[in-house]
């Protein structure tokens, strides 16, 4: 599946073969990408990744989540993607990153505000958190641009490289939020 953002940005959904070019942009950001992403630190080979893209992929239709790559000009530019959804309560949390290489274009941004429209209007989604590492400004300002509302701190929310746990703020968007 492709959902088209604009001229040069799609959302693909992950497929086995993305596992080198994700790889790739991890083992050469490692610095950039592990401030925040602390499953950065454990993935040390692109084994670790197909790994991880094949509990995606072939995840059993109960745990199924979809994840999308970020496509700039064709190009891998990041991930973004549902987890823990709760089918019942009609809830999902949303997770992403970029490249460095890919910062500051809005691309985030847009691609949020498609994947939360599939969310609400395709999969029949209610509420939609984003967590923010406190301190992670960049990835903050996406909900807020979005009109996720602020619901409060969870602390020591999760656990980062070099065993430190971070707070994280907690935004929300239900599909009652839309004009």
């Amino acid at each position: 599946m492709i959902l088209k953002i604009d001229p040069k940005t799609e959302l693909h959904q992950l497929k086995l073969t993305d596992s080198e070019d994700i790889f790739k942009v991890i083992n050469h950001q490692r610095g950039y990408l592990g401030r925040w992403l602390p499953f950065i630190e454990k993935t040390k080979s692109q084994g670790d990744t197909a790994q991880y893209v094949n509990s995606v992929v072939n995840a059993p239709e109960s745990q199924f989540e979809y994840v999308f790559t970020i496509r700039y000009n064709g190009e891998f530019a990041g991930l973004l993607g549902f987890k823990d959804t709760d089918r019942e309560n009609k809830k999902t949390e949303l997770g992403y990153w970029i490249s460095e290489n890919f910062q500051k274009r809005g691309i985030v941004t847009q691609s949020v505000k498609r994947i939360c429209d599939f969310a609400f209007n395709k999969l029949h989604i209610n509420r939609i958190t984003i967590k923010c590492a406190v301190g992670n400004s960049g990835s903050e300002r996406i909900p807020q641009r979005l009109g996720f509302k602020f619901e409060g701190i969870e602390r020591e929310g999760e656990l980062l490289g070099g065993n430190t746990f971070t707070d994280l703020k907690v935004y929300s968007k239900l599909k009652s939020d839309l004009p």
